[in-house]
């Protein structure tokens, strides 16, 4: 009869082999319920909703979350790949977050999908998914990262709400940073006639030093027909900081985040220490004469020492 520790060896062995085939969410079908029960006994699975599992360590003290937030993301990708198949994607403000480079777990994930029941699943530690039943967009604007279905960047920065450019204003400029020409978002806004929110990009653009492309979104949609007035959707500008050679979200982004606690950082910091200087004392470089010039001789006369 095998011990409990080669029957725990046998239900790890099966935990193994999902795990080498990349499987983070763990259906109940994918383990036997004799595996399932006896690895979450023993703290190598942890319970998410009913019927969906991750892996865990044994040895995380209660209430601790670094499993959970480190496969996020890949689970949420899982599950809604099961519901959906296909036709689902997140909100254009996450994925535009995503684009940014702001890897921050959100306290809830929004998605939209045809199929979507307008619910709220909880999940653990807080966070939440919320399905809503809305249209997605057309396959050539939708891109993959992480498992995740995004908007791409030019339909993300279209369908976002003006309200976003306020509330994450550095998650925006860092994704209007990678917008390298203005044909990458003329297309949509004129197949669809977004005279308003064409207004907005152009003052976003400009806002952050992207003069040309603002010019060329006004020019190209005022030759189209349309009434555009530019608008600043931001609060207030930007200092002239971002780049346009790094195509790295991370490298604008840290350049703007800094600029953003450079003020507070600088009201905490200690005073430099004052320099203290001894009565009657000489420093040692003072007391210490020039050193003599060293002679330097022609290459010739080098030579001729050298044969002697």
């Amino acid at each position: 009869m095998a011990t409990p520790s080669e029957k725990l060896a046998e239900s790890l062995k099966a935990l193994r082999v999902l795990q080498a085939r990349g499987v983070v969410a763990i259906r109940s079908r994918d383990l036997s319920r004799t595996h399932r029960e006896r690895l979450c006994r023993n703290g190598f699975l942890q319970d998410v909703m009913k019927g969906w599992y991750i892996p865990a360590r044994p040895d995380e003290p209660m209430g601790e979350s670094t499993a959970w937030y480190a496969c996020f993301r890949q689970f949420c990708a899982a599950y809604f790949k099961h519901r959906f198949g296909t036709n689902w994607c997140l909100s254009p403000e996450q994925s535009l977050a995503l684009h940014a480079g702001n890897r921050t777990v959100p306290r809830q994930l929004l998605v939209r999908s045809p199929k979507g029941q307008n619910n709220i699943i909880a999940l653990p530690h807080g966070t939440s998914l919320l399905d809503i039943r809305a249209s997605i967009p057309e396959e050539k604007d939708i891109e993959e990262m992480d498992g995740l279905r995004l908007y791409a960047l030019p339909a993300a920065l279209i369908a976002c709400s003006p309200k976003y450019f306020m509330q994450s204003p550095t998650d925006v400029r860092t994704a209007l940073s990678l917008v390298c020409d203005a044909s990458e978002v003329l297309e949509r806004l004129l197949e669809d006639g977004h005279s308003t929110i064409a207004g907005r990009l152009a003052g976003a653009f400009r806002n952050i030093g992207r003069d040309r492309i603002a010019d060329d979104i006004m020019k190209t949609m005022q030759a189209a027909g349309y009434r555009v007035r530019e608008t600043d959707p931001f609060e207030t500008p930007v200092p002239q900081v971002l780049t346009t050679r790094e195509r790295s979200p991370w490298v604008n982004r840290i350049r703007l985040l800094w600029q953003g606690m450079r003020s507070e950082v600088l009201e905490r910091f200690p005073a430099p220490p004052a320099c203290q200087k001894t009565p009657g004392h000489t420093s040692s470089v003072s007391r210490t004469s020039t050193p003599p010039t060293p002679t330097i001789r022609s290459p010739s006369k080098a030579i001729r020492s050298a044969r002697r």
